[in-house]
């Protein structure tokens, strides 16, 4: 089957810019934009992106989770890592109450397991999802043409948020599921507003 040619499913988890020197992260302006617009969206897109934005996860990891890894009373969600050396490694993520709501709300968590059913939360293919988080990306006014407006931009941006919040490298390690701490150290060296005021204060100076 030939592959979609605007999906990149082999780029590098440990690098923030491409060949040219272009960033592959979204900026902290661009990564908000993303969450306000998928707000509008349709509601199984809405919680697909925010749960990109919220957890960091990879594209694959959130299309296979499925309702029993919703865990409401420790407010996780647990997907099983896909690049890890194990062949089965899996990771609960810290989610904020309210989208707990939201998933409950539009894909009856708490219904589902009482009955003990326990479907995948969206059952999409990949293309698709790729798909729909590039029109929400539209909708937010970032340029998908560039290499940084994609599902892996959105998880680039997820690591730079947490470390520039204080969220110490190995519980960042383990939310993203990597299996090196030296992919999860290149978030230390991003551009973010506090590496540019250290600079604004030398170009003062």
């Amino acid at each position: 089957m030939k592959q979609n040619s605007s999906i990149p499913f082999h780029m590098s988890e440990k690098q923030l810019y491409d060949n040219q020197g272009k960033r592959l992260y979204l900026t902290p302006e661009e990564r908000k934009a993303f969450y306000e617009s998928a707000e509008t969206a349709s509601r199984e897109v809405r919680t697909f992106c925010h749960a990109l934005h919220i957890t960091g996860c990879r594209i694959t990891e959130a299309l296979e989770t499925t309702i029993d890894r919703i865990d409401l009373q420790q407010q996780t969600i647990t997907f099983r890592t896909l690049k890890k050396r194990q062949k089965i490694h899996y990771r609960p993520v810290p989610v904020p109450p309210d989208y707990l709501d939201s998933l409950d709300m539009v894909h009856e968590v708490r219904e589902k397991q009482k009955q003990r059913k326990y479907p995948k939360l969206w059952n999409w293919s990949r293309t698709t999802a790729w798909r729909n988080v590039k029109e929400v990306m539209e909708q937010a006014g970032i340029d998908t043409r560039l290499p940084h407006a994609t599902p892996k931009g959105l998880r680039h941006a997820y690591g730079i948020a947490a470390v520039l919040s204080g969220t110490p490298i190995t519980e960042l390690q383990k939310a993203l599921g990597h299996a090196d701490l030296k992919t999860t150290s290149i978030y230390l060296d991003a551009q973010g507003k506090e590496k540019r005021a250290l600079y604004a204060q030398m170009w003062e100076s």
